[in-house]
């Protein structure tokens, strides 16, 4: 059997929180009778998990730069594995919204907008692009010059999506403050690892920060 180290690293990782992530819906929803509540409820456990695998997989090469440690380590070896989780993660997310939109099409449009839906499909693309081109062969189809232009941009999308989603509901709850200040921290975090890096080669980044995480 395989030992616990074992299953916190590479693809059993993702493995690992892939059936956490579904598991955790599939409790959610039939805890709740497959109600309206139960899928709501999912959507916001959901966009919480894909909020955290999103910032350790993108805050990974910067706070192992900045302060190299166990911890740090691990979570750069394996952002890989905690980006796709993120996919994962937020594929279980859609799937939750699509439901709510069948079983309650009237709130699901009270809720939503043109601009939210074009943008929210945006996002989407990027994290499928992100996903299907973080194996290897995929990589090297692409090339490394478009691999990190799209990582970049992507990367920092989604950055921006959890920011605006979260930003516009601090009205509604000082909760969603927390979020966002997270989201500044890892961007400052990025910006300082970029900058140091930068330094010592003794001449500027010509794409400010890595997008590898």
């Amino acid at each position: 059997m395989p030992n616990a180290r074992a299953l916190l690293n590479g693809w059993p990782l993702l493995g690992v929180l892939s059936l956490a992530l579904v598991a955790m819906a599939a409790a959610i929803v039939l805890g709740h009778r497959l109600d309206i509540d139960g899928i709501r409820m999912t959507i916001r456990t959901t966009a919480r998990t894909s909020f955290v695998l999103f910032a350790l997989a993108f805050s990974a090469s910067a706070l192992f730069a900045l302060w190299p440690n166990a911890w740090t380590g691990w979570q750069r070896r394996n952002r890989r594995y905690l980006g796709l989780s993120f996919a994962v993660s937020h594929a279980v997310h859609a799937a939750a919204i699509v439901a709510f939109a069948q079983l309650d099409p009237v709130q699901f449009h009270l809720q939503s907008n043109t601009g939210t839906i074009i943008s929210g499909g945006i996002a989407y693309g990027f994290i499928a692009a992100l996903a299907l081109t973080s194996f290897d062969r995929t990589a090297a189809w692409l090339g490394p010059r478009a691999w990190r232009v799209l990582h970049w941009v992507g990367g920092y999308y989604i950055w921006i999506s959890f920011i605006v989603t979260n930003g516009k509901r601090i009205g509604v709850s000082p909760f969603y403050a927390v979020p966002v200040a997270v989201m500044l921290v890892v961007l400052v975090l990025r910006l300082v690892a970029w900058r140091r890096a930068a330094a010592r080669r003794g001449k500027p980044a010509a794409l400010a920060p890595s997008t590898a995480g």
